[in-house]
């Protein structure tokens, strides 16, 4: 069964996109910041209010390295799963092959804002309002998601739908899995 693993900022369609390509290539998927929140029963805004960040991503790493050993098809993954240097190591190791989703600082901020889970489920990580971090967060991880990418997509000019058939296309020109 193929395997993609999808990294990227919040808001850039990780989990959207995962679900289609698994349709299309006839496998399941996984979002990985659900598999957190179900295992510790609550969002993962409430682990960061109430057990802070290094807890949350002590959990966030938990997952992924359980998922890259364990899962078969796509995976969609937390947007700063790439902080960590044991996550980048995993992502590139046994992740692979790994597809970034990018969009640009506007639109991620306008995606965010529409979402009215956003300040419920998605924490600030900074004492900045979670839409006023987006420009300085990316320009941060930026080096961290290139060090893992195989291949990057830009979702900020075309439809999820489409991003989704670029994404096969791609894999299929790879081989099938990308490996």
């Amino acid at each position: 069964m193929p395997r993609v693993t999808l990294i990227g900022y919040r808001g850039t369609g990780k989990s959207t996109i995962a679900a289609i390509v698994a349709a299309r290539l006839g496998c399941d998927w996984i979002d990985a910041d659900a598999v957190l929140e179900s295992r510790l029963a609550t969002t993962i805004a409430a682990v960061v209010r109430d057990r802070g960040e290094p807890a949350f991503r002590d959990a966030e790493a938990e997952i992924l390295a359980d998922l890259l050993g364990s899962f078969r098809g796509v995976l969609a993954t937390g947007g700063g799963v790439v902080l960590r240097p044991e996550n980048r190591r995993l992502l590139r190791e046994s992740g692979r092959p790994v597809v970034w989703l990018t969009a640009s600082a506007d639109v991620i901020r306008d995606r965010l804002a529409a979402d009215p889970t956003t300040r419920d489920r998605r924490p600030a990580l900074t004492a900045a309002d979670p839409l006023a971090e987006v420009e300085a967060a990316l320009a941060a991880r930026l080096p961290l998601y290139t060090e893992c990418a195989d291949v990057a997509f830009d979702t900020g000019a075309e439809p999820p739908d489409a991003i989704a058939g670029r994404i096969v296309h791609w894999l299929a020109a790879r081989g099938g899995d990308g490996r």
